[in-house]
């Protein structure tokens, strides 16, 4: 009877657990306490407060079978209210095969003695001696308990102490597919099976954003799925260094978001000039209302070709058939430079926030700035304007008396550029005037690509390389699509911005200066407030050390590739609790190989999962070569 009940109770466990086909057989050995450096978190990083170890008894297959990276399931001091079934989460962050004759080697042995003891030893690794052999296993924990029911699995948020000499058990393959994809395959239609995984690397045919970097011995791979929606509307960011992967894998995301998402719009500050070529397939499908804006006119698809980048694997390819017919569906425009943005009550406040922390060692000069600040929110309250609205000519006549006035009473230096802006406010009416109607089609002012987003464009790459220039665009546009939210509260349709190379658009603010202050701050406000009206954020860069760590606070998703410079992985450890031990293994990443981890958008939140993203480039040859 107890024999039946054992073999019932391990039919269980192996729906759930897999011992890679009886290789592997490990016990739980220790649970150590980490001590927690006495130094700032920005430079060391977040680690776990206990590391776990495991020893596994060898088998010559199964350090080919073992990943860092893999979960791994012990039964804990609660196990006993829920039969037996309750398991604290780890996961693997180092693996190493010791043998019993190496250990033991003294480097004061006989040297003779040591290179025949060593020598020995390379033909022990082909067998299965577990008398000589075994593997050693660190790994963390995760904060989650797994309580098993059944088929049923419930995973809780905490941690459990594991008991040490308890057996080891490996997550087989459908449990991972279980816990980070079913739910998400329900939200996006598609089938889920239990025994039998689905997956193909066709953005069309798939949402997936690739397969996790696990059982990659076995014929079916897992794949990885998030959720677009959330991805895009509480944010996310994708660090890597050069070479890494980081705008194929921007790519790879926007291909999907478009393909699975029937309304999400996207907006590219594309300051590299790469994407029209990265989405090239997605700028020629009719079924997509898309729009180029460039630097400068686009006199033909040659002319087309030589001021966009081109990856490596292309630069000899034919595409000139590709960009002709985005150019004759009407696809590319460029940038009219000059038609400024009319200023709003809003704007003007904000220069005089600006003007305050310019001037913050200034006493005299602060007490003038906040009179300022007072007549204009009295001007707003007395003539029940809403801060959203355009400012009026006589309000900026009314502005530079009293702002002049104020500056004189407390004695402000004449030549101060505090003087100079309250002396130049009238010069703003200009400004105030209506766009001048272009007569070319093809040319747009910042008021004609407001209204590009507002209507049916649903992809919007703006490929200008001068930075002031598309600085002042995102400027414009961040600052004019939260204003009109929050004018009527709306949330759809959802708009993705996306920032390349987003050193330059949210630098440090003690790096900031001018309109990257400006910038900086702006596109901080849209990540605090814009997952409110449906405005989410994307952000790409290589050295997270010089952006504003106000803003990548406001990120819930992150894809971490290589990132050499320590103090770079200590400030994403740091910022997204991802444990330093972690972070370490991204450094023998390949291109294209991803640390993903969610609070929100994937199907298990806040598990660092190790991740292989599927190749942008690939579907890019392939619609190449059917335009052909």
């Amino acid at each position: 009877m107890q024999e039946g009940a054992k073999l019932k109770v391990q039919e269980e466990l192996n729906r759930h657990f897999t011992d890679l086909n009886g290789r592997f057989d490990a016990r739980l050995s220790a649970v150590l306490a980490i001590r927690r450096a006495e130094l700032s978190a920005e430079t060391t990083g977040f680690s776990a407060k206990y590391e776990c170890r495991a020893k596994a008894q060898y088998q010559k297959d199964l350090m080919g079978l073992l990943e860092e990276g893999m979960l791994l399931a012990v039964r804990n001091f609660k196990a006993k209210k829920h039969d037996g079934n309750r398991f604290t989460l780890l996961e693997i962050s180092r693996i190493g095969p010791e043998h019993f004759g190496l250990r033991g080697l003294s480097d004061q042995s006989y040297y003779p003695y040591q290179f025949e003891i060593i020598e020995q030893s390379v033909s022990d690794w082909d067998t299965d001696d577990k008398a000589t052999m075994m593997i050693q296993l660190a790994a963390i924990p995760l904060n989650y308990d797994l309580i098993l029911s059944g088929l049923d699995q419930e995973y809780l948020k905490g941690f459990t102490y594991p008991i040490v000499g308890e057996r080891v058990f490996i997550l087989s393959k459908n449990t991972i597919h279980r816990m980070y994809n079913r739910r998400l395959l329900e939200e996006f239609g598609l089938t889920w099976n239990e025994n039998r995984i689905s997956t193909i690397a066709e953005a069309r045919k798939d949402p997936r954003i690739g397969v996790i970097k696990m059982f990659q011995e076995e014929k079916d791979p897992i794949p990885i799925y998030v959720s677009f929606e959330r991805l895009a509307r509480y944010h996310f960011g994708i660090f890597s260094f050069t070479g890494g992967g980081k705008s194929n894998l921007v790519s790879n995301i926007l291909r999907r978001i478009m393909y699975h998402q029937k309304t999400t719009k996207v907006v590219i500050f594309d300051i590299s000039m790469e994407y029209p070529f990265l989405l090239q397939d997605v700028f020629s499908d009719t079924s997509i209302s898309s729009k180029i804006i460039t630097e400068i006119p686009v006199a033909d698809a040659e002319h087309f070709r030589k001021i966009i980048v081109t990856p490596r694997k292309f630069e000899k390819a034919d595409v000139t058939p590709t960009l002709k017919s985005i150019l004759t569906m009407g696809r590319v425009g460029h940038f009219a430079e000059g038609s400024e943005h009319p200023p709003t009550y809003e704007d003007i406040l904000e220069e005089i926030k600006l003007l305050a922390m310019d001037d913050v060692k200034k006493a005299v000069n602060l007490n003038a700035i906040n009179q300022i600040r007072l007549k204009v929110l009295q001007w707003v309250k007395d003539k029940h304007a809403e801060r959203s609205q355009t400012v009026t000519q006589p309000f900026l006549e009314y502005l530079q008396t009293e702002a002049l006035s104020i500056l004189d009473r407390f004695r402000v230096w004449k030549n101060s550029g505090l003087y100079a802006w309250a002396s130049t406010r009238s010069e703003l009416a200009t400004l105030i005037e209506p766009e001048e109607k272009v007569k070319d089609d093809k040319s747009f002012g910042s008021e004609r690509i407001v209204q590009l987003l507002e209507g049916d464009v649903r992809l919007l790459c703006l490929s200008i390389a001068e930075p002031s220039v598309i600085k002042q665009l995102a400027i414009t546009l961040t600052s004019d699509m939260l204003r009109h939210r929050k004018r009527e509260f709306q949330v759809d349709p959802q708009v993705l911005f996306v920032f390349d190379e987003a050193q330059e658009f949210i630098p440090a603010y003690e790096k900031a200066r001018g309109i990257d202050s400006t910038c900086t701050q702006r596109i901080e406000t849209l990540l605090r407030q814009g997952r409110k009206y449906g405005l989410g954020g994307c952000i790409a860069t290589q050295r997270i050390a010089y952006l504003n760590t106000n803003a990548l606070q406001q990120l819930h998703t992150y894809f971490v590739g290589p990132l050499p410079r320590p103090y770079d992985r200590s400030l994403v450890s740091s910022t997204f609790t991802i444990d330093q031990s972690i972070l370490e293994k991204t450094l023998e990443f390949a291109p294209g190989q991803w640390l993903l981890s969610s609070y929100i958008a994937t199907g298990m939140e806040n598990v660092p999962i190790f991740i292989t993203a599927d190749n942008s480039e690939t579907e890019l040859e392939k619609f190449i070569t059917a335009k052909r």
